[in-house]
């Protein structure tokens, strides 16, 4: 008997041993999906529970920074820090109250002891790492924060807690932000916003604001850094212009409200303004009078290493054909230095000849 042709390629191609193949493929497919602690939906429940926890610490950061700062905060203002919309700030709100973690009195939002004990271990590895990135690595500047946010949900205290011995348990990170010690003990809030000083103020840079990245790049930009002092020299309807280093700054009050400034007693400094390396024509020499504090970490040591501290004599020499880098005639050696390196480089200018000690 002749079967039809559809009929016996059917059976060739779902017999027996096509079926019990699809049967294994299609255990193997829900093995890999379900499969305990390694499958598919472990993993994804994994990476849901790992982004909920970090926005958990993170609303614990922001309820920790509004109360430090001595400032209410309500739902709104938590779901605008952490730039979610209100429906997923009532639902983190809802699970933060039932974890005991924050309370609510009215509208006002507040951490319990357990959420400001959480909150200060987390900010004590985002500081950590900030002064790690910023002193033993080349991290540029303006990425220290977004580095240390990520490292915070993922190295436990105890691994920075050996980080910090390791670096000498800094008392503060590169922004003048206090870090908050192994027992969760955390100095009170000092100083007060430029935005808020007059004509004639004097006082001490202690802290810049990293967030938002885009004020802070500008910061960067303007050479300021903590423990730089300032002396307000005219204070207009939206800017404010003040002294430091010998070099004369203006910002908005919006740029100038992130950075916070202790009040200091006397008369201006006086405004000499350090002559730069990159100022150096060639057939000049000097004599290095400092590197800038915001030259750091390996940028800082390897100029170290090549002889740039002060009291060394330094000359150019040579300028390449693109005119960046220069060549520096220093203890003995010509370096090549770059622009914005030398930019970072403070000198005292001589009168003799580059060659004069040669």
């Amino acid at each position: 008997m002749n079967l039809p042709l559809s009929l016996t390629r059917f059976l060739l191609l779902n017999g027996p041993g096509y079926m019990l193949g699809y049967g294994l493929l299609a255990v193997a497919a829900l093995f890999w999906v379900f499969w305990p602690g390694k499958g598919l939906w472990a993993r994804l429940s994994r990476g849901h529970m790992n982004t909920q926890r970090v926005l958990l610490e993170d609303a614990l950061k922001a309820l920790f920074d509004f109360e430090y700062r001595r400032h209410p905060c309500e739902l709104n203002s938590l779901a605008g820090n952490l730039n979610i919309s209100l429906d997923k700030a009532s639902r983190l709100v809802e699970r933060l109250l039932q974890m005991g973690l924050i309370s609510m009195a009215g509208q006002g939002l507040s951490l319990t002891d357990t959420g400001r004990s959480y909150a200060l271990r987390v900010i004590r590895v985002h500081r950590i790492w900030e002064r790690y990135l910023a002193d033993e690595t080349g991290v540029a500047q303006v990425d220290w924060h977004h580095e240390a946010d990520r490292m915070e949900h993922q190295v436990s205290p105890e691994a920075t807690d050996r980080l910090a011995a390791q670096i000498g348990n800094p008392v503060f990170d590169p922004h003048g932000d206090p870090i908050p010690s192994a027992d969760g003990e955390l100095p009170e809030l000092r100083g007060k916003p430029l935005s808020q000083l007059r004509e004639g103020d004097l006082g001490r840079i202690v802290h810049i604001e990293d967030e938002p990245k885009s004020i802070y790049e500008q910061l960067v930009v303007e050479g300021l850094y903590p423990g730089m002092p300032v002396y307000v020299t005219d204070v207009a309807e939206n800017r404010i212009t003040f002294a430091t280093d010998g070099d004369e700054c203006t910002l908005t009050h919006l740029f100038a409200s992130h950075i916070t400034v202790e009040m200091m007693p006397g008369k201006a400094p006086q405004r000499s303004k350090n002559a730069l390396l990159s100022s150096l024509e060639v057939g000049e020499s000097a004599e290095v009078a400092g590197i800038s504090p915001n030259c750091r970490g390996q940028q800082r040591r390897r100029l170290m290493d090549l002889g740039i501290i002060p009291g060394t004599r330094i000359a150019a020499e040579v300028r390449s054909a693109s005119g960046d880098p220069v060549g520096y005639r220093v203890m003995d050696t010509t370096i090549g230095i770059r622009k914005q390196e030398a930019d970072l480089i403070f000198i005292t200018r001589k009168t003799t000849s580059p060659h004069e000690h040669a």
